[in-house]
């Protein structure tokens, strides 16, 4: 049986900044989607049904998915032939849009005023429309961005 690691024997990976920026976000968003776990059992054990906000459930899985989607990014952007100042633009657009979608989701559970946020738009449906709007160019974009990056450096 080896001896633990030590200082001098840690394994240590010499990542790009930019990369180190979206793995530390993957690892928030993976956090926050465990806390809103403990939310979604407190609804669940609550409540009469013993279902959580749909919108609480949403929230969970969102964040869950989006914490994985953060390491792919990761890995699109470490080894990106794009500099660290693209890859991190491209990188932070997906990831602020992630972050917004899981936030938004959460305060209409929190609020548990619709189980629609199309039917009943709060603030106004002008602005979830803009935001959706942002949303869907934004990860589209930034992948398309990251995509090409890494295909130039790995592929061609």
């Amino acid at each position: 049986m080896d001896p633990p690691p030590t200082d001098e024997t840690r394994l240590t990976m010499d990542l790009r900044w930019s990369t180190d920026v979206v793995l530390l976000c993957a690892g928030l968003i993976f956090l926050w989607a465990l806390l809103l776990g403990v939310v979604k059992y407190q609804q669940m054990a609550t409540s009469e049904d013993h279902l959580a906000h749909p919108y609480i459930d949403t929230a969970h899985r969102a964040a869950l998915l989006y914490s994985f989607a953060s390491l792919l990014v990761a890995t699109f952007v470490e080894l990106s032939a794009w500099s660290d100042v693209v890859d991190m633009v491209a990188a932070g657009a997906l990831i602020v849009f992630f972050v917004g979608a899981i936030a938004g989701y959460q305060v209409h559970g929190m609020r548990a005023r619709t189980t629609n946020q199309f039917a009943d738009p709060y603030p106004s449906a002008a602005l979830l429309h803009t935001f959706m709007f942002l949303l869907i160019a934004a990860e589209i974009g930034g992948l398309v961005v990251l995509l090409a990056g890494f295909a130039k450096a790995q592929l061609f």
